[in-house]
């Protein structure tokens, strides 16, 4: 998985990680609630009839939680789901289509597809092509033991402690701003070759705490092993440079009704609760947006 789906120094290196913790463990199962929704005439009015047939939907995946294949190769993920509901909110289908990360702008400015959900990041510079529906806030989260024994609730508490980090990611250079700015007892890194080794030191109590993609942590949370081994912790005291970064779906610039259409949609799902619940089931909740900005990046 590229890691240009995540920019800047805000969530770099959990993007592989997927395939050391994710596919040991299932999907949580389908919601019910994405079956019950009504369509927002106010919102399916601001479609453009071109659209009205259905929306193409390019995704890079997996990228779990965002998207990735159950044990039968259908999509799910937390972007599909809310994919269904937009749709469901619309009054139209979006099929959901798998795309190479590196062709994914490109397939929409060749017509292949409508809109992007792919866990991509709202950028000043991927602005100038597209428009953004920021639905989700990305950053970095914390995996502590099941309970959270230590107390943690923000990255100023591991000081003085261990943490497990799989080596040469970004997660490291987080821990040492972290160290630098507000630290006296260090936070000392214990460095794996990959995450699922930096989880079994979690378990064996080596480390009080991982530090990874908000993403990916929160799935880790939710599906590593057969019991309970985990709690995910979300820090609001990151360091300049690893702040949140918005995600959003991406939209061609040419295609503003399209643009305005999704943002009434998903404002819709955030208002009525089904937002809430989507993000729960797939254990997001710490990410949520109140409001489907459009470009909100600044």
């Amino acid at each position: 998985m590229s890691i240009s789906k995540i920019t800047g120094l805000a969530v770099v290196a959990g993007l592989g990680i997927f395939a050391l913790t994710g596919c040991a463990a299932a999907a949580p199962a389908p919601s019910a609630s994405t079956n019950t929704i009504a369509i927002d005439e106010a919102a399916a009015a601001l479609l453009p009839d071109e659209f009205k047939d259905g929306i193409s939907v390019a995704s890079d995946i997996p990228y779990a939680p965002m998207e990735l294949f159950d044990d039968n190769d259908n999509v799910t993920g937390f972007d599909y789901d809310l994919s269904v509901a937009i749709g469901q909110k619309l009054g139209v289908e979006l099929s959901f289509e798998d795309q190479d990360w590196d062709g994914i702008i490109p397939s929409l400015q060749s017509g292949a597809h409508d809109i992007i959900m792919s866990g991509m990041n709202d950028t000043l510079e991927r602005q100038q092509v597209l428009d953004f529906v920021d639905y989700f806030s990305a950053g970095f989260a914390v995996v502590v033991a099941e309970g959270n024994p230590e107390g943690i609730a923000n990255f100023a508490d591991l000081c003085g402690k261990t943490v497990a980090i799989q080596t040469a990611t970004a997660q490291i250079d987080l821990i040492n701003a972290v160290n630098a700015d507000v630290c006296s007892d260090a936070i000392a890194v214990l460095e794996f070759p990959d995450d699922n080794a930096a989880q079994n030191a979690i378990r064996a109590g080596k480390a009080v705490a991982g530090v990874n993609d908000g993403q990916v942590a929160a799935y880790t949370a939710q599906t590593a092993g057969e019991g309970k081994y985990f709690d995910l912790v979300a820090p609001t005291d990151s360091p300049e440079g690893y702040t949140s970064a918005l995600t959003g779906v991406g939209v061609l610039k040419a295609n503003t009704g399209l643009t305005s259409a999704i943002q009434a949609a998903i404002q819709s799902l955030i208002d009525d609760g089904t937002y809430a619940e989507l993000l729960a089931k797939w254990n997001l909740s710490p990410f949520a947006v109140t409001e489907a900005t459009i470009n909100g990046t600044k």
